[in-house]
């Protein structure tokens, strides 16, 4: 399945074992998870996945994993995320032997690339990988923020089929919006606390991280926000946002990504659905306090 029509898409985890290999059991049990939970996609070595820290073969064994389980049902995305096309490409062509459905791609990062080079970045990857290709705007990691007109450049010729906005940019979204033809790009909110507000602009889905901890709480949002129930909608957004606040259990003795990642795979735990809440050296583990307040928060949200 390719169809790329909006919807939530979760940056589905990556189960480690204490000894940091991949989980299989437990990534094969998340992937079930998701889909039985209604997801329409499934995005696999994104941030949430870890993708900068693992190894390459760990990249399409989870991938192989994930595809085998969704079978079809939805779409696999796969994050391809490298420094520069050569490399991006290499991920891209393992990408499509392992199962990818799509490709998600940022912009280069680390080697001095100048917006200019973008358009000849993402079409070399269209061009050598026969999938459709979505690009991933996170300025925060890469350093560099897809301007709009570069999007809608590429979505205009076939390039891009969609963005994954991460950018936290809601004037931004609104402008590629704008720019863009509906049939030609799906455009899909990366914002965990702005998700009603992308919707709202006319976003066409979206790709929450802690959807992996409360993937029913997002589906529910995305359905009212179909419906125009905005009221609900909020609501649903409200209660997700404090949610969320679990990414700051580890307060300032680790980085926000460290505590962030740590609290989702603990989330995941607590609910039965993985077996660890390892994290990929070298983030910070959760201590037994911080694990508690995780289980605080998924009690007062009624996901314990």
């Amino acid at each position: 399945m390719t169809q790329l029509d909006g919807g939530v898409v979760p940056p589905v985890c990556t189960p480690l074992t204490p000894e940091r290999e991949l989980d299989v059991p437990s990534l094969e049990r998340l992937a079930a998870f998701l889909i039985d939970a209604g997801m329409h996609g499934l995005f696999v070595t994104g941030s949430t996945g870890e993708v900068a820290y693992l190894p390459d073969e760990v990249r399409y064994r989870t991938l192989e994993v994930v595809a085998g389980v969704a079978a079809g049902q939805v779409p696999v995305l796969a994050g391809v995320i490298d420094t520069t096309t050569p490399r991006v490409i290499a991920h891209a062509r393992a990408a499509r032997a392992a199962g990818a459905d799509a490709l998600v791609a940022t912009a280069p990062f680390y080697a001095p690339t100048h917006p200019t080079e973008f358009p000849g970045h993402f079409r070399a990857i269209r061009a050598a990988v026969d999938l459709p290709l979505i690009a991933y705007d996170i300025p925060s990691s890469v350093g560099s923020k897809l301007p709009a007109d570069v999007v809608a450049e590429l979505a205009a010729d076939g390039t891009l089929a969609a963005l994954k906005d991460s950018s936290g940019d809601l004037e931004g979204l609104r402008e590629v919006l704008a720019a863009t033809d509906a049939t030609a790009l799906r455009c899909y909110s990366g914002s965990e606390t702005l998700a009603d507000l992308g919707l709202f602009l006319g976003a066409h889905g979206l790709v929450p991280g802690i959807g992996n901890v409360d993937p029913h709480g997002y589906l529910r949002l995305y359905e009212a926000a179909r419906r125009q129930d905005w009221d609900t909608a909020r609501a649903e957004q409200t209660r997700l946002g404090r949610l969320f606040e679990l990414i700051r259990v580890g307060g300032p003795r680790m980085g926000r990504y460290s505590s962030a990642i740590g609290a989702f795979k603990e989330g995941l735990v607590a609910r039965g659905v993985i077996t660890s809440a390892t994290t990929s050296l070298p983030m910070v583990p959760l201590d037994d306090a911080e694990r508690e307040a995780v289980r605080r928060h998924l009690a007062e949200a009624g996901l314990l």
